[in-house]
């Protein structure tokens, strides 16, 4: 019987439009963030230990460089000039602070707010992704899913940190990527190094994909152009040419080679100690232990890390099958949210049954997604694979947080989702256009 309410009928128009709209998706994104955003941002001003839970170092560091200090000071007091964090984030916060205040409630609420848009947002790349691989159907449900994703939604309110940024930098990184599988114009390699390089001094973490992503695009070329080692080559340069000047810096200030940041060791000692009840030990670093918050002030940042670094690594020495079974507990942490049912340590993190439920799901959906991807192109599945297994390695090795894994987690949403859509076959890659140019004559 044919439905004669016209009311009805344009509803159901614009609910259609709404749902296959990318700018419909970020907006509804952006909602749901802001309304979270509501009841959470008063975390961020709270002043116990000179509102510290203010963006932690970030915020420090930020406040160091309003006040004419530059990048330094990144804990309680002053302790000089630092690399502990990488400069974009720093500088980015600082940018909020000289203009609405030093921790002030505007600037939470333009930070938060500013974190909930780059959240938002990733639905487009997620969408374009999605869409360029596995067909229009996948690419709306991923940008959808992203936009009701649980981690994407909670964790950009919860905490002022470059990973949101860097997550929304490293999908357009995958989605440029798919367009140089076939192109060797070289402003567009050149960009693309330059994209990692700033990506790569907003979190550093990135630079464990990038030698995968960028061989993956330099070997599509390869199969497709006969010109294809100058735009890599270009692009390697760039990405060079934007992150030598902050090596430079630190090995003016500091006498030797700091890549990107100097908290390696202390995250060596910090997940290699023998404590094994929580998946982050409190008691080692200078922020909730007196003692070290001593031994940081008189050994200074990097004599101190130092320090912590060969205290890791001889525990480990020493601990060898220790350090076998916990890197196996940090792996599936990392894959699963699950560290321990310990009722102690439960009363601590008391989300995390649901955490764990969530999270191995969604792993089991990545990797149905995989399966699937694999049937269908080999060579792709691998290369995500490597990405997404590779991608938390140094996490594997050192200690694991709630936060870590955000940067590949667009990702895994998009292969989730993949992996339950119903089965249709992937999009045909167009043919190179020297054969093209064949056909056509």
């Amino acid at each position: 019987m044919e439905n004669r309410d016209p009311q009805a009928s344009r509803l159901r128009v614009i609910r259609n439009r709404c749902f296959h709209s990318p700018l419909c998706i970020v907006l509804i994104a952006l909602a749901i963030r802001l309304a979270v955003m509501g009841f959470l941002y008063q975390e961020q001003l709270d002043p116990d230990r000179d509102h510290w839970k203010f963006a932690y170092e970030n915020g420090r560091l930020a406040r160091s460089i309003v006040q004419g200090r530059g990048l330094s000071s990144p804990l309680f007091t002053d302790t000089g000039v630092s690399a502990w964090m990488t400069p974009v984030y720093p500088y980015l916060v600082a940018g909020v602070f000289k203009v609405f205040g030093i921790y002030s409630t505007a600037s939470a609420f333009v930070l938060l707010t500013f974190q909930a848009l780059v959240s938002a947002l990733n639905c487009l790349p997620i969408f374009y992704f999605a869409r360029k691989l596995f067909g229009q159907r996948v690419g709306l449900w991923s940008g959808w899913a992203w936009a009701f994703f649980p981690y994407a939604v909670y964790f950009p309110m919860e905490r002022i940190w470059g990973t949101w940024l860097s997550t929304l930098l490293l999908s357009l990184l995958f989605l440029i990527a798919l367009h140089l599988e076939r192109s060797n114009r070289l402003w567009l390699w050149i960009g693309f190094g330059l994209l990692w390089g700033f990506t790569a001094l907003t979190e550093p973490v990135v630079m464990t994909a990038w030698p995968f992503v960028i061989a993956w695009s330099a070997y599509c070329l390869y199969r497709q152009k006969p010109r294809w080692f100058l735009p890599l080559a270009a692009s390697v340069l760039a990405f060079f040419l934007v992150v030598t000047p902050w090596f430079v810096r630190n090995y003016t200030i500091f006498g030797r080679f700091i890549p990107f940041r100097d908290t390696m060791g202390m995250e060596i000692h910090m997940g290699n100690s023998g404590d094994t009840f929580h998946w982050r030990p409190r008691w080692i670093g200078p922020w909730h232990n007196d003692q070290e918050w001593k031994d940081f002030k008189e050994l200074g940042e990097v004599a101190y890390m130092d320090r912590e670094k060969q205290r890791g690594l001889d525990f480990i020495r020493s601990h060898p099958r220790w350090f076998a079974v916990v890197t196996v507990r940090r792996f599936t942490y990392i894959w699963t949210g699950f560290w321990s049912f310990d009722k102690r340590y439960l009363a601590e993190e008391p989300l995390d049954p649901a955490n764990v439920f969530f999270c191995t799901s969604l792993t089991i959906l990545m990797l149905i997604g995989l399966r699937r991807l694999w049937r269908e192109d080999w060579r792709r599945a691998a290369f995500f694979s490597l990405v997404l297994f590779f991608f938390p390695s140094v996490f594997y090795l050192t200690h694991v947080e709630v936060y870590y894994r955000r940067q590949i987690d667009p990702l895994i949403v998009v292969l989730a989702v993949y992996g339950v859509s119903p089965m249709t076959k992937m999009p045909e890659d167009p043919l190179p256009e020297h054969k093209q140019d064949s056909v056509r004559g």
